[in-house]
């Protein structure tokens, strides 16, 4: 047989070998594509968090992203810029060990938030679709077999909730794992989070296993909400269920609200002057030397005002290299403002460069401080082999003072006169309220007690509340006035609409119903009133209310609606005004199917509002029902 003939008869085998591996090659393929997780593979991991970042120092790049796991959940580059650069202190020389802190960074493309959980929870707890918080867990050692003499390297979580004791509990989990262990850390907690994680529920206990540990949460439901209100009205709401724990869960009591007084201590002589700046959203730097104590305080002040919103924008760790640099550092102009912001920064850069910012929050220095108690105890052990019985007295009785208390005489306001470099508010503005000196006397009495912080945390926070409540509690009131009148609501016209806020009206009422019926604080209530209606907190705090206050009146147009004699109505009605009655409720059936995953209890409207579609339909002519298609 020739060579020719040979050939023709293998070739038709060959094909077929080269067949049977092209289906093995996409076989393997197949199965790989299977094997990586697409980002709906996800959805239960990215209703808590996005994604978890590595941060490593590279000697020719700097800061540089080492590792994101997810990877389908990759940030942007913008996005990858901003989280490096923050993701290491700004002056990290005085950062030895390790650092927790956290940032907030805007979205370059803005992400669906979960509607139903936003409107169940209190806003301090809400998703953001616009900003991510990150959680930074920064290490820094010597290690002399790298080239720079320095390990250098961040774990960051990015989530878009805001639950800073249960986030901040996750680093310290997580991260000292992963420099131990490496990236095989971030996958099984990733699995674990997305397999056994409850989606975000609100009033509920929910169980969350880590590793080898786990979590009870509960979050609360916020008071304000309409879904509450309804359940307030038919008598069946809950209080929020108690934790009970379970063996080897770390049960957390609030997923969000941090310890006060640990970064109130040195400035409660302006508690109050601190309330007032935040809560009419006044431009604030918080000037440290650590990242950690910034974020911390940055945090602090927005909540001195709960459970009001914050709607001004706020950076617990700012940078001079973030992209929003240019937007909240500008100069103030004749045809620009100070933004409404508050800025926690650590380069003395911005000292500098903010000189126009009417107000600065500097820091007690930790490291310096530190620095200063070891030279005090060196000096106190040398003054004891030397002095005398009344001198060793005296030097035990100056070293057994702290000196973190002693910059309590230090954080007054400044108003152009003294050091501007010592720890307190920096500010010549003038407070509008007397302050609680009796509130005062007692913090300051359990700091010489040695009050436990979490106690002295519950005194403050408790008076801020009732504080900020008999603030809130006459503009709650007037904007209840502004609704329209029971009767002015009819089934067969569209719902009104509130009538405006006014200024001068709202002020009118203060006489006889303002805060000095619930608040000791005497003051110039009008004053502080007029400057708030000038934020952004009043705008963000009316637009809510507004637009509550209208679908209200829509519930309450739909229910009036659906309880009308309509057969009685049309009876001397011609056909077209059936035929639009019917649309309109129509109409109407698909809002309240648009609201029932929000809102309960509304079986019966819908049923009644069906019920009355078929009374109309039952009125007109068959044919006519056949040409308009009902």
């Amino acid at each position: 047989m020739s060579a020719d003939a040979r050939i023709k008869e293998m070739a038709p085998s060959l094909e077929a070998s080269e067949r049977e591996m092209e289906r093995e090659r996409q076989d393997v393929d197949a199965t790989n594509s299977n094997t990586e997780p697409s980002a709906s593979d996800w959805v239960n991991f990215s209703q808590w968090m996005h994604c978890f970042c590595v941060v490593t120092f590279d000697l020719n790049l700097g800061q540089a992203l080492e590792h994101v796991y997810p990877p389908q959940f990759m940030p942007s580059d913008q996005e990858v810029s901003n989280i490096c650069y923050m993701a290491f202190p700004d002056s990290n020389s005085g950062c030895m060990g390790d650092t927790k802190f956290h940032m907030r960074l805007r979205c370059t493309t803005r992400r669906d938030s979960l509607p139903g959980y936003n409107a169940e929870c209190s806003p301090a707890l809400r998703q953001d679709a616009s900003h991510y918080w990150g959680f930074v867990y920064f290490r820094q050692k010597r290690d002399a077999n790298l080239p720079r003499g320095y390990f250098q390297k961040s774990f960051i979580i990015i989530t878009r909730l805001p639950f800073f004791n249960l986030y901040y509990d996750i680093l310290s989990q997580l991260a000292p794992r992963y420099f131990e262990d490496g990236t095989d850390v971030l996958r099984l907690a990733s699995e674990q989070i997305n397999r056994q994680w409850p989606g975000l529920m609100v009033g509920k206990p929910l169980q969350l296993p880590l590793l080898e540990c786990s979590y009870q949460i509960c979050i609360p439901r916020t008071s304000s909400s309409r879904k509450s209100t309804a359940e307030g009205v038919g008598g069946t709401a809950e209080s929020p269920p108690a934790l009970a724990a379970c063996p080897a869960a770390k049960v957390l009591c609030s997923v969000n609200e941090i310890e006060l007084f640990r970064s109130l201590d040195f400035v409660m002589e302006q508690l109050y002057t601190l309330w007032e700046l935040v809560i009419t959203a006044e431009p604030i730097v918080v000037v440290g030397t650590s990242p950690a104590d910034c974020s911390h305080m940055v945090q602090t002040l927005l909540a001195l005002i709960a459970p009001l919103e914050y709607c001004a924008e706020a950076r617990p760790y700012f940078t001079i290299h973030d992209s929003e640099f240019r937007e909240f550092t500008q100069e103030c102009t004749s045809k620009t403002t100070l933004p409404a912001c508050i800025l926690g920064v650590t380069n003395p850069f911005f000292v500098k460069l903010l000189k126009d910012w009417p107000h600065m929050l500097r820091l007690v220095d930790n490291q310096k401080n530190m620095q200063q108690q070891q030279h005090l105890l060196l000096g106190q052990k040398h003054a004891r082999n030397i002095a005398s019985a009344t001198s060793f007295s005296s030097a035990t009785e100056l070293g057994g003072r702290s000196l973190k208390s002693s910059t309590v005489l230090n954080g007054s306001s400044n108003n152009g006169a003294g050091d501007a470099s010592s720890a307190g508010l920096h500010s010549k503005y003038r407070p509008y309220l007397k302050k609680d000196k009796a509130l005062i006397k007692k913090v300051l009495l359990g700091m010489k007690t040695k009050r436990p912080e979490h106690v002295q945390t519950a005194l403050i926070r408790r008076h801020l509340l009732e504080l900020t409540q008999s603030f809130m509690i006459p503009l709650e009131r007037y904007m209840a006035s502004l609704m329209p009148l029971q009767k002015d609501i009819s089934p067969f016209k569209s719902a009104p609409n509130a009538s405006s806020f006014k200024l001068d009206d709202f002020l009118a009422t203060l006489e006889t119903a303002g805060p000095q019926l619930t608040s000791p604080l005497k003051g110039d209530w009008k004053g502080l009133y007029r400057r708030f209606f000038r934020s952004p907190n009043f705008r963000g705090w009316y637009g809510a209310r507004h637009r509550e206050l209208q679908l209200t009146l829509q519930d309450l147009q739909l229910q009036a609606l659906s309880e009308a004699n309509l057969e009685h109505w049309a009876h001397d009605k011609q056909e077209v005004e059936i035929i639009d009655m019917i649309l309109k409720l129509k109409q109407k059936l698909n809002l309240y199917g648009d609201k029932a995953q929000q809102l309960e209890g509304i079986n019966g409207t819908q049923q009644q509002i069906r019920a009355q579609i078929e009374c109309m339909k039952g009125l007109l002519p068959p044919d006519l029902k056949n040409v308009v298609n009902l």
